[in-house]
């Protein structure tokens, strides 16, 4: 929800302030900035300090980065580039805990599905942000989306505080056999083999792959309501609303994609196999359906179009992002914010250079560099990645 906030009241504010599409692309990726600092730092952290403590830290510094987010605008642009990137700081510890986490409590058979369930809130956030944000700004304006979404982090933490163990909880007998008997990061990690890491032929898979994922869905991430409304002519509320589908598709569809690969691999069939398979269309479904876009000639193919992408986007949740346990279960956290420094990267260029192309060019132009993208981590990821484990 916090995160894209700022892709609904970009519209208001950037007819209040006067921003073009460059500074709309350039305030648009200021959060990725803070967002790659700590992808690294917040895997160290996670594996060595547990993730319940640096989630719960990560969450209260972005939100109270988001409340403040409306006054930094009003002191003027480099104000509101320097929240955005604060929050960015917080929210870069959170996958990387997250997979610190789910790598302690979750066996391998059931690794799909509960990495799907995690992320699926992050979309169904999505969701709620960009149906609530138009409602919102329409009764009490823009500044209301950064204040309220802001708030709810403080009522999240106290519930995980008192909920939540950053070891594992005191399970049954038997639940204790099935997670510790099929997952090997059992103790924190006390040193980050950097070099041995770095040698390997799949790490460099992941992050290269992170990076061709993460050019598009950050694409459609932020600017989907800028071309909802400025190529389709929706107003506000209806960019709010119909932004809301592609979202709500990929909740769906990730946990359909992580029951088929967990049973896939419970039927007998290779985890690098399946990674390979759940990638490929996490890959191929987005180029294809993007490739559509310039073709369609009315709004609702256009949202259609939009939904299939992101909803085929989101089999990746049972590839790249479930191979960091598979490759090295104990640096799950590290692995994690490792490729995903590549994936912010691509935010940053991305949402960046969507602008610059739009002052230039086309849609249709931001789309086919997108496409060109998939392709790539597509062919690098059939060719390097594996689901074995590689790291001890």
């Amino acid at each position: 929800m916090d995160r894209v906030n700022m892709s609904i009241a970009i519209l208001p504010m950037s007819a209040e302030f006067n921003w073009n599409p460059a500074t709309v692309g350039l305030i648009q990726s200021s959060f990725f900035w803070g967002y790659l600092l700590t992808q690294i730092v917040g895997g160290i952290w996670a594996d060595k300090l547990g993730g319940k403590l640096v989630l719960g830290f990560g969450v209260v510094w972005w939100s109270v980065a988001t409340v403040v987010t409306p006054i930094a605008a009003r002191f003027g642009l480099p104000f509101l580039l320097f929240a955005r990137a604060l929050m960015g700081i917080g929210e870069g510890v959170a996958m990387p805990a997250m997979n610190n986490l789910l790598s302690k409590w979750i066996p391998v058979s059931e690794r799909s599905r509960s990495l799907a369930l995690v992320y699926s809130g992050m979309y169904l956030g999505s969701v709620t942000g960009l149906a609530f944000s138009p409602i919102l700004i329409d009764k009490f304006g823009w500044p209301s989306v950064f204040y309220s979404f802001g708030s709810l982090g403080s009522l999240w933490f106290a519930l995980w505080q008192s909920k939540l163990s950053s070891r594992r909880p005191r399970n049954s007998e038997n639940e204790k056999k099935l997670i510790l008997g099929a997952n090997l990061s059992k103790d924190p990690a006390s040193d980050i083999p950097w070099r041995l890491i770095l040698s390997k032929a799949p790490v460099w898979a992941l992050i290269i792959s992170h990076f061709c994922h993460n050019w598009g869905t950050f694409i459609l991430l932020t600017w989907m309501p800028t071309y909802y409304n400025q190529v389709l002519k929706f107003n506000l509320t209806e960019s709010g609303l119909f932004c809301v589908l592609p979202w709500l598709t990929m909740a769906v569809f990730a946990n359909i994609g992580g029951w088929i690969a967990d049973t896939l691999v419970q039927k007998g069939l290779s985890i690098t196999t399946v990674r390979k398979i759940m990638q490929s269309i996490g890959f191929l479904g987005p180029a294809f359906f993007l490739t559509q876009l310039g073709r369609v000639r009315t709004p609702a193919m256009a949202v259609l179009c939009m939904a299939c992408s992101q909803g085929s986007d989101a089999f990746s949740q049972s590839g790249l992002y479930s191979n960091h346990q598979d490759i090295g279960p104990r640096y799950a956290g590290v692995l994690l914010g490792l490729s995903n420094t590549a994936g912010v990267l691509a935010g940053v260029f991305g949402t960046a250079a969507t602008g610059y192309i739009l002052q230039r060019g086309s849609w249709n132009d931001v789309f086919k560099v997108a496409v060109a993208l998939y392709l790539v981590g597509t062919l690098v990821w059939n060719l390097f990645s594996t689901g074995e484990k590689i790291l001890d």
